[in-house]
């Protein structure tokens, strides 16, 4: 079950949620509060993993809720659904640029369309949920969607797209920037000009008298010739870089020419799409069609993009390949917070394990048994720790008791991750002593 917090005491946004999530009773476990102050102990204490910040609800300070999210995105990790009183908040909103906003909408649009956004949840919950699938050796990940020509699905998808590469350290923030934008401008053009068959001149003259090229895309979306089809969004992440492919169901284009030809200025109203996303992504190309296109983003390797708020006091220590952080027997109980790089834990000199940033922490069994260090660890390639005292450590916790809830459920998930790898290991041996 996920965790929806709704934080909102607007009617007909609770009674939008609540009917939504009637239909995905089994997947999501809805929150509800009416009041800043137990929003923001349900955010803390029942770590939802999205939160719908209602802007309309003037009694609540949701703007209070969202600085707190930004001072440690760390831990609130998941993201935001932003309600908006009208278009004007919704801008002001955007214009934010907030990276832990997922979407905007202004409330008329989420009162209509959240049974929509719960759907995507549902649908796509590892790429929305999981701070990063555990990489297996050489391991790639590869997804589609299948989008609707409402732009508001696009936006969707970039959004928990881009967030998905962020939160699980393959983009840092300009990276971020530049993958909201060119699938942003990509799938743009694809329900536009593909599906929608829109031609540059019939948007420049559009928006030349004025009008908001989304009443133009609804207008041809609803055409009987068009409303059957579909944007394909594929994507394939390896541990080097990040492959995208757009494709729409339209006739296609001379991109060649457009390419060559077409020099966007700052009077044009639009148009610049094209050059601008050749110029923030790697390799961008189109098939001879013209209504295929794929991009490359480099992966960043071994690095945490957010550092917990409560650990940014301690010093960060670095480290080159075949130091030991520590050694099997050692008394000390710190807990080190893995920033960087690669470290390798070793029983008996054999390697029985390797953790990075997605692993975050390091010695958590001694912290937490005062134990003896049970294992070995030394870096394999140059990495940065932070190390935490116990005692330290625990008069944190006593400030911020959420966080030592946010440990116990990161332990346990490392147990069950382990009972996993065990039965299918046990499954292995059995069809080998069969065989």
């Amino acid at each position: 079950m996920k965790k929806i917090l709704i934080s909102s005491s607007n009617k007909d946004v609770l009674s939008a949620v609540k009917e939504a999530c009637r239909t995905y009773a089994d997947y999501f476990d809805p929150l509800y509060s009416p009041d800043t102050d137990e929003t923001m102990s349900l955010m803390d204490y029942e770590i939802p993993e999205i939160k719908v910040l209602d802007f309309s609800s003037h009694d609540i300070d949701n703007f209070k809720v969202l600085s707190a999210i930004n001072m440690d995105p760390w831990f609130h990790n998941g993201g935001v659904i932003a309600v908006a009183e009208d278009p004007k908040q919704a801008q002001e909103l955007e214009d934010m640029k907030n990276q832990n906003i997922l979407i905007v909408q202004p409330l008329r649009s989420f009162i209509a369309s959240f049974n929509v956004l719960l759907q995507v949840l549902w649908s796509n919950q590892n790429i929305l949920f999981n701070r990063g699938m555990q990489e297996t050796m050489g391991g790639i990940e590869r997804g589609n969607f299948v989008c609707s020509n409402n732009p508001l699905n696009a936006r969707i998808y970039t959004s928990f797209l881009v967030n998905y590469l962020y939160c699980s350290n393959r983009v840092d923030a300009h990276g971020r920037y530049s993958l909201q934008t060119t699938l942003t401008e990509l799938l743009e053009n694809a329900i536009e000009h593909g599906n929608c068959g829109i031609t540059f001149a019939e948007k420049t003259e559009w928006m030349e008298k004025g009008g908001d090229i989304l009443d133009l895309v609804e207008e041809r979306r609803n055409r009987p010739e068009n409303a059957g089809k579909k944007v394909h969004i594929s994507y394939t992440i390896t541990k080097t870089k990040s492959t995208f492919t757009i494709k729409d169901e339209g006739k296609g284009f001379d991109w060649k020419k457009t390419i060559d030809d077409y020099q966007p200025n700052v009077s044009t109203p639009h148009g610049r799409g094209i050059a601008l996303s050749r110029n923030l992504v790697s390799n961008l190309r189109y098939n001879d069609a013209g209504n295929e296109v794929s991009f490359d983003v480099n992966n960043l390797r071994n690095i945490s993009n957010n550092i917990p708020g409560i650990m940014l006091p301690f010093q960060a220590t670095d480290f080159e390949p075949g130091d030991y952080v520590c050694r099997r027997g050692d008394l000390s109980s710190d807990l080190y917070f893995i920033v960087a790089g690669t470290f390798g834990v070793y029983a008996d000199d054999n390697l029985v394990s390797v953790l990075t940033p997605k692993d975050m922490f390091i010695g958590e069994m001694a912290f937490l048994l005062d134990e003896k260090r049970t294992a070995t660890v030394k870096a394999e390639e140059p990495g940065k720790l932070i190390c935490i005292p116990k005692a330290a450590f625990v008069n944190l916790i006593r400030k911020n008791p959420h966080y030592g809830i946010f440990l116990s459920r990161l332990l346990a998930q490392r147990v069950l991750d382990q009972r996993e790898k065990c039965i299918k290991l046990q499954k292995r041996i059995d069809q080998l002593e069969k065989s």
